[in-house]
């Protein structure tokens, strides 16, 4: 019996507290995904939003050189042969339904399709969303850098060419940089396009993992009926767009640096922390060593 309780004892030695942890633990615990919290994931959300929209508006707007580099664009456009945007935006300007139709599209899905895959990736895939929130505030971040280094006016307020503002034609509420809204936005902010940054990481964030089949597909279409609908309604090129693929592209490497794989690769649940019952068993005896769960045998026969 005596031998026994030795061995309980250096069990309970060995399964002291250990030492404070260094820096390689604390960066692992961050990393480790855990189940957000709603009112923390809100606050950011808020503030990440406001402070976008206060940098971004606050760029200086550089008007000449903005229509500069339009002009640029357009140019670089005609010599690859891809130009297609002016043919574009007259062909769906005729079809009032249509582009009413894209006017409200621009304006609406933009902000609602991604907080509704902000909102199902909380609720349904809580150890996915830390980090594939870090893509798209890291793709957000990144076109600020882009807003200031290039400004570029959209299409529709080019000098000499002839696209149609469609939510100026058709009076519909669309663009903040379109009728009364205009002075509330820059308007020389096109370069990249976060209309397809934004929807294009919708897309994939569903297609990666919805598992229904119908979800899936309608994810890869969002982002391509948003390029239709940037260019028909002579708010971005498509150079714009490519420009949003890129940001996206870092937003995804930012975020797989940090978390050490893509979204899709994470678990989908966290497990919650159970508390021990008041009366159970110490943190002492749930973290026994080896010696003492060998120990275990020889105290029960021994009436220990």
């Amino acid at each position: 019996m005596g031998e026994a309780t030795v061995k309980s004892l250096e069990g309970r030695t060995a399964a002291s507290p250990s030492p404070m942890p260094d820096g390689d633990g604390v960066r692992a615990r961050l990393r480790a995904p855990r189940r957000p919290r709603i009112w923390f994931e809100i606050l950011l959300i808020g503030v990440s939003y406001w402070t976008y929209s206060l940098i971004r508006n606050a760029v200086p707007e550089q008007k000449a050189q903005a229509l500069k580099n339009a002009d640029w664009i357009w140019d670089v456009e005609k010599s690859l042969g891809l130009a297609f945007e002016q043919s574009v935006n007259h062909a769906v300007n005729s079809v009032t339904w249509l582009i009413v139709s894209m006017n409200y599209y621009y304006a609406t899905l933009h902000f609602v399709v991604t907080i509704g895959v902000l909102v199902w990736l909380y609720r349904w895939q809580p150890g996915r969303y830390a980090a594939s929130r870090t893509v798209l505030f890291a793709t957000t971040g990144v076109a600020l850098v882009g807003y200031y280094l290039y400004p570029l006016a959209p299409p529709r307020l080019m000098n000499g060419q002839s696209f149609v503002d469609t939510v100026l034609v058709h009076h519909t509420w669309g663009s903040m940089a379109s009728g009364n809204l205009k002075h509330m936005s820059n308007q020389y902010a096109a370069m990249p396009s976060m209309h397809i940054g934004w929807s294009l990481w919708c897309g994939l964030i569903i297609f990666a993992l919805a598992s229904a089949p119908w979800a899936r597909i309608l994810g890869l279409l969002y982002p391509a009926a948003t390029l239709v609908v940037i260019v028909a309604t002579a708010n971005h090129f498509w150079l714009d767009a490519v420009g949003g693929m890129i940001c996206l592209a870092f937003g995804f490497t930012v975020s797989y640096c940090w978390y050490g794989a893509l979204p899709q690769r994470l678990p989908k649940l966290v497990e919650t922390p159970k508390p021990v019952a008041q009366g159970g068993p110490s943190p002492v005896t749930e973290t026994a060593t080896e010696t003492d769960r060998e120990a275990q045998p020889e105290r029960l026969s021994s009436g220990k």
